[in-house]
């Protein structure tokens, strides 16, 4: 359904949050930062919003994979086997999220996420990163069922989760830990949608224009991570960090 009172400017604005978002997603996280305000500006309460997110974000990252594969960077075979592991979890939260608030998890990952963005450039100087398949910790595997109930619950800031754990427990480089991100995303915000939009918590309309957006954004973000390498990542990273960290706590 089409809102009535539903301007051109409100679309070309939601059009491009999820543009802006979609790149910043691939190439760091926190894009959900900007699109769910967008989406509660556009008169959505919280719970909708959250779901209807889940329908751009699903495109998005389709996008981004498709980038990847297109500059010849995936390994399929792994990013199932991880997505497998955050996909109980995921459901688990939805099923949370549609009958609690997060108020109180926003403050706690506004904690977690600057030890994220302290720990991308302290990290040991001699831990190997792989570049083909995966030769990390074992706790990689609980730290992902962990992120996909995360996922599920709240999902605003997942991406920088997932690049710690990929990143110190997957033991990978940035470029490979970006091209597992945003497949394992994929994968398990399709279950999610469907919780949410069987409680009537999604707003097709809305999420299919923000959709658009973000899968633009995405498929640029995926080929700008490629070409820029880890040092690029890194920035946009921590850019995005102190920006949700700032917006977590009220700041602006």
């Amino acid at each position: 359904m089409i809102p009535a009172d539903l301007s051109a400017l409100h679309l070309l604005l939601l059009f491009g949050a999820g543009i802006t978002a979609g790149f910043l997603n691939v190439m760091a996280g926190g894009g959900s930062a900007l699109t769910l305000p967008a989406l509660i500006f556009m008169g959505l309460d919280s719970a909708v919003a959250n779901g209807t997110n889940r329908l751009a974000l699903i495109a998005q990252n389709a996008s981004a994979v498709g980038s990847f594969r297109h500059h010849k960077l995936h390994d399929f075979p792994a990013s199932i086997r991880m997505a497998v592991f955050t996909l109980p979890g995921a459901i688990i939260g939805a099923l949370v999220a549609v009958r609690v608030g997060d108020e109180l998890f926003h403050r706690v990952l506004g904690v977690v996420i600057i030890f994220i963005v302290i720990s991308l450039f302290v990290s040991p100087a001699n831990k190997k990163r792989t570049v083909e398949g995966l030769a990390g910790s074992t706790w990689l595997y609980p730290a992902l069922f962990a992120i996909g109930f995360y996922s599920g619950f709240i999902q605003a800031g997942v991406g920088f989760l997932l690049i710690a754990a990929l990143y110190h427990l997957g033991k990978m480089n940035l470029v490979r830990v970006n091209m597992h991100k945003v497949f394992i995303i994929f994968f398990n915000m399709v279950p999610t949608l469907l919780v949410f939009a069987l409680n009537g918590k999604v707003m097709w309309f809305y999420g299919l224009v923000l959709a658009a957006g973000n899968a633009i954004g995405a498929w640029w973000g995926a080929h700008a991570a490629v070409r820029g390498g880890e040092k690029i990542i890194r920035i946009s990273i921590s850019i995005a960090l102190l920006l949700m960290v700032a917006k977590l706590f009220e700041l602006f």
